[in-house]
């Protein structure tokens, strides 16, 4: 599946003989930020050795701009994908990261903007906490339109907290609202529950009292996610998991799978799938699903998705109602969020948080951790 990606094209700053007649144009600097700033990330598609560190001009800013110290990154699929050729980049240098969190040093410098109710409906402030959902973010600093995927973060979460909540977060909450609504008395299957959003997905179904189903790999993965309330779950490399679902549902199948798995699991979960239920095709762990005969739906009815978080927060008024009820569920403790491993913001530090998520060594999310947490 392709994505346009909308990158921040990070420009030279500005010289000082210059600042001044552009005072009033698209870019403005304050002069405590540096020059350039480290970032890490590819020149290059390929295998994980197209890592390397960089050094980039401050990047620019606009107008309608926040600009966010970064604190935390996200490790998430979508940077695989990205970095081995499997979701097209449209321009290099790509910092390898599609999520994180920080601290606002820059309000927007559009008085209309500031004065708009929009604005101020977001909470930003300048010293505020934010997470943010946006291409190119493994940097010391990014820049994001005020009205983008940018979230103000409460003050009983952390920036850590949201940085490894907010992707994995905004994704089982969105799936489990809007492409199928999770209700009392569901029977949910979850493909790999032991991971980052696999716990999310069965901690939001088990509060709405769902019975949740869900594979993985290892008996300590098992115990760890029977440990967050997973209802029954199946090692699939020891047993079949189409024969233990339907056993577990009386034959009838889950009225919805969450797949982020994708080519090893898709036939299975036609076989195992609820009449009139809904498969959920989040993920591509284990690559693309192969494309798919209409015909294949015609024999359960079934409702067959393969959405992208992005356009379930498409809009403002989605974001400023996803991204609070989210930090609520977190607040809350009815969703925890773990984390397995906290990784240096180095080369080094981002080859090896990939191949740990693409290898099934985890459980929980992969923080980067760019600066001291607040």
């Amino acid at each position: 599946m392709l994505f346009a990606l909308n990158l921040h094209i990070v420009r030279p700053a500005l010289r000082l003989s210059h600042i001044a007649r552009h005072l009033s144009s698209s870019t403005r600097y304050t002069m405590s930020y540096p020059a350039t700033i480290k970032a890490v990330g590819i020149q290059k598609q390929g295998g994980v050795e197209v890592i390397e560190n960089l050094e980039l001009p401050f990047p620019e800013v606009k107008p309608n701009e926040l600009v966010i110290k970064v604190q935390w990154a996200g490790v998430n699929f979508i940077d695989t994908y990205l970095r081995s050729g499997l979701y097209p980049v449209t321009a290099f240098p790509l910092p390898i990261a599609k999520e994180a969190s920080g601290i606002i040093t820059e309000l927007p410098k559009d008085e209309s903007v500031l004065n708009s109710e929009a604005f101020k409906s977001r909470g930003f402030k300048k010293g505020g906490k934010v997470a943010l959902d946006t291409y190119g973010t493994l940097q010391e600093y990014v820049t994001v339109p005020w009205d983008g995927n940018v979230y103000s973060l409460p003050e009983d979460v952390s920036t850590r907290l949201g940085a490894a909540a907010l992707l994995q977060g905004l994704t089982a909450l969105a799936q489990e609202t809007e492409s199928y609504n999770v209700k009392k008395g569901d029977n949910v299957l979850i493909h790999t529950v032991a991971g980052g959003v696999g716990l999310i997905l069965a901690q939001i179904a088990k509060t709405r009292g769902a019975t949740v189903i869900g594979t993985t790999s290892t008996p300590e993965k098992a115990e760890y996610a029977k440990a967050h309330g997973v209802d029954h779950v199946i090692l699939y490399r020891s047993e079949s998991t189409v024969d233990r679902v339907l056993e577990l549902t009386g034959g009838q199948g889950p009225e919805v799978i969450y797949d982020g798995v994708g080519k090893d699991t898709f036939e299975d979960d036609l076989k195992m799938i609820k009449r009139k239920g809904t498969l959920v095709s989040f993920g591509n762990a284990s690559g693309a699903v192969p494309p798919v005969p209409l015909t294949k739906l015609v024999q359960k009815n079934i409702k067959l998705l393969r959405p992208t978080v992005a356009n379930y927060v498409a809009t403002l008024e989605e974001r400023n109602y996803y991204g609070p009820e989210l930090f609520k569920l977190l607040a809350s403790g009815e969703v925890k969020i773990n984390i397995f491993g906290e990784y240096p913001f180095t080369a080094e530090g981002v080859r090896q948080a990939q191949l740990d998520l693409t290898g099934g060594k985890t459980t929980g999310k992969l923080l980067i951790k760019v600066a001291d947490d607040v």
